[in-house]
């Protein structure tokens, strides 16, 4: 019995000291803290701080292990020479020792929950400090140390230049312009590493397509015509996207997902001019595309060759081709103009006879997308009257815009996204969006020619 008392009173004293070090410890790391918090803002002896700060840690460190260890060994044989005392004297005293043990204890959590808190709290982490500086309730857990860089201070400095720069973005007038990035890309990059590092190819041309998972054959056949230098888009407009990620390809191109709008509702708010920047041709193709006879690259070298900045690849001819100047021509590479019906064009370098292609598999160079964007109209979603209006973002059009015979599509007609209308008093949801995109091809004409006048008036000499 009296061993065990002996033992317990040494555990306790041990206890209440061990409290009282990772007191003082809080104590000390969160003064630390407190200094630099106040020194970050401002960069003036920024470094000399910290350092004091560290030595300041180290003094406490030091001394309270050395009060500690010397606290224990004068207890410890107190205590072992009063119980030796108790042995001979032949019982043991009742007395109020645990009491005052409980008591050290509890006064050492109180004092130092008070110091603790007497100062702001930071993130210890975000200082370097070496291991054995750390008591070990800061070892605990899985944390993830993080230190400042060698020149926080100069640009953490409390006087600014003033910098306006007229030339910049709207918005970023403040800025020197050399820290300025008004464009992006859509790369995929790595969340570790060097950024340098990240790619390994950057893509030459971007590749969207609007879909929903009824048609994943058909878009994994015309994804596959396309080599590593197209990056893949998909905008899903059924709201499926995990399930694209049984395709190997899937997993290296990018998804967006709303339900039920359409390309060019994606295209106007995905695919600014300054976001697919990076990128020297884009497509923006329905999914409903036979691609037996299509090859990216070689499509892409005819592009250029002819020096197309607006262009399609020859449809096949079928029952459903609307216009001539999108029939393919079995002897050509491309071809820019046509003959179409009686009256149709007023001019042979106009519509639908030339400077013209239609808006379910066009290809745009980057020039001529950052014009055509800007007239896509937001409430517009179906893009009619839109293929007669490109010829306004090229010059000559009917030079610079062609269709590609040798490397044809197949448009097989599928009415997927027209199924994704309501019906209205019991009409097939299709007659809705059919309407609807009658309705849009006036109203974008209306909105045409009303530019035109308004431009023409404002700035008549």
């Amino acid at each position: 019995m009296p061993i065990c008392i002996l033992v317990g009173h040494v555990e306790g004293h041990f206890v209440a000291l061990m409290w009282i070090e990772g007191c003082i410890r809080v104590f000390a790391r969160n003064m630390i803290q407190y200094i630099i918090s106040v020194a970050e803002k401002s960069s003036a002896g920024f470094k000399s701080v910290l350092a004091s700060s560290l030595l300041l840690n180290v003094f406490f460190t030091v001394v309270t292990q050395f009060l500690i260890y010397t606290k224990c060994s004068v207890e410890f044989w107190a205590l072992f020479e009063s119980m030796k005392s108790m042995y001979r004297s032949g019982f043991l005293k009742k007395s109020n020792d645990h009491g005052k043990i409980v008591l050290t204890a509890i006064m050492g959590m109180i004092l130092g929950y008070f110091l603790g808190v007497s100062f702001p709290y930071l993130s210890f982490t975000k200082i370097n400090i070496h291991p054995s500086f750390l008591s070990p309730f800061d070892m605990h857990g899985d944390h993830h140390e993080r230190s400042f860089p060698e020149n926080l201070g100069s640009s953490n400095t409390s006087e600014l230049p003033t910098v306006y720069v007229p030339t910049n973005p709207r918005g970023a007038e403040s800025l020197p312009p050399a820290i300025v990035v008004s464009e992006t890309d859509l790369y995929l990059r790595r969340l570790w590493g060097k950024p340098s590092e990240d790619l390994k190819n950057k893509p030459k041309y971007l590749v969207t397509f609007t879909v929903g998972w009824a048609q994943r054959n058909n878009i994994d056949a015309a994804v596959k015509k396309f080599s590593d230098e197209f990056q893949i888009l998909l905008f899903h407009y059924d709201g499926r996207t995990t399930e694209w990620d049984q395709y190997e390809w899937s997993r290296q191109a990018i998804h967006i997902s709303t339900r039920k709008q359409t390309k060019w509702w994606y295209a106007k708010r995905f695919l600014h001019p300054d976001i697919v920047a990076a990128y020297d041709y884009i497509f923006i193709w329905d999914e409903d595309l036979g691609v037996e006879h299509f090859n990216g690259d070689i499509y892409m070298q005819l592009v250029k060759k002819h020096r197309l900045d607006i262009s399609q690849p020859g449809l096949e001819p079928n029952e459903g081709l609307t216009w001539e100047m999108t029939k393919r021509r079995g002897n050509k590479e491309v071809h820019k103009t046509t003959d179409e019906k009686p009256g149709w064009c007023s001019d042979p370098h106009l519509p639908p006879c030339a400077a013209f292609v239609e808006i379910m598999a066009p290809v745009f160079s980057r020039d001529a997308w950052r014009c055509v964007w800007y007239m896509i109209q937001n409430d517009l979603v179906h893009g009619w009257g839109l293929d007669f209006a490109l010829r306004r973002c090229v010059n000559p059009a009917h030079e610079k815009i062609g269709v590609v015979d040798s490397q044809w599509i197949v448009h097989q007609r599928i009415p997927s996204l027209g199924n994704q209308g309501e019906s209205v008093k019991g009409k097939d949801p299709r007659d809705g969006v059919k309407a609807r995109c009658k309705s849009e091809w006036a109203l974008f004409q209306d909105r045409l020619a009303n530019a035109d006048k308004a431009y023409l008036k404002q700035n008549r000499t």
